[in-house]
């Protein structure tokens, strides 16, 4: 296999911003890592541990994990961060690593910057550096941790 970054994360060869939300054998969950720039907060990643490609590629207990673990950041996000509105995003295409975006949009957000990728072209998006991306990966942490699955 060549170099992945997503694999190369999880082996601890590269460091991202932000702490551990949620990790059990399947998947990991994070706060995206813009190489020190101001982060959006609430753009989360769901990765898949095992390396595979697609979301086709996945065995039916990951897709459990992968499942469940996105409805839960996702409603961590809703109610712990008051977000109205959570986006999800697969793509793979610049990392062939199955990874899942999940990007809050928060209230009061212009209607021109609705979208996963458009709230970052939005000049007063709620951005923040890496003691902002801490606090918010510590917040849905433990509402993951208070809130177990029902």
């Amino acid at each position: 296999m060549k170099e992945c970054f997503i694999c190369d994360k999880h082996k601890g060869i590269i460091e991202t911003s932000g702490a551990m939300i949620y990790e059990d054998d399947y998947v990991y969950v994070g706060h995206i890592d813009r190489n020190g720039k101001p982060n959006y907060l609430g753009h989360i990643m769901i990765d898949l541990k095992r390396h595979a490609p697609t979301l086709a590629d996945m065995t039916v207990k990951e897709a459990q994990a992968f499942g469940v673990i996105m409805a839960r950041v996702s409603k961590a996000l809703m109610e712990s961060e008051h977000a109205e509105h959570v986006y999800s995003l697969v793509s793979g295409n610049s990392v062939p690593h199955l990874h899942m975006h999940i990007v809050a949009r928060y209230p009061n957000t212009p209607k021109e910057y609705w979208g996963p990728m458009e709230v970052y072209d939005w000049t007063d998006a709620p951005m923040g550096d890496e003691d902002d991306v801490l606090a918010l990966c510590h917040r849905i942490k433990s509402y993951l941790e208070s809130h177990p699955y029902e």
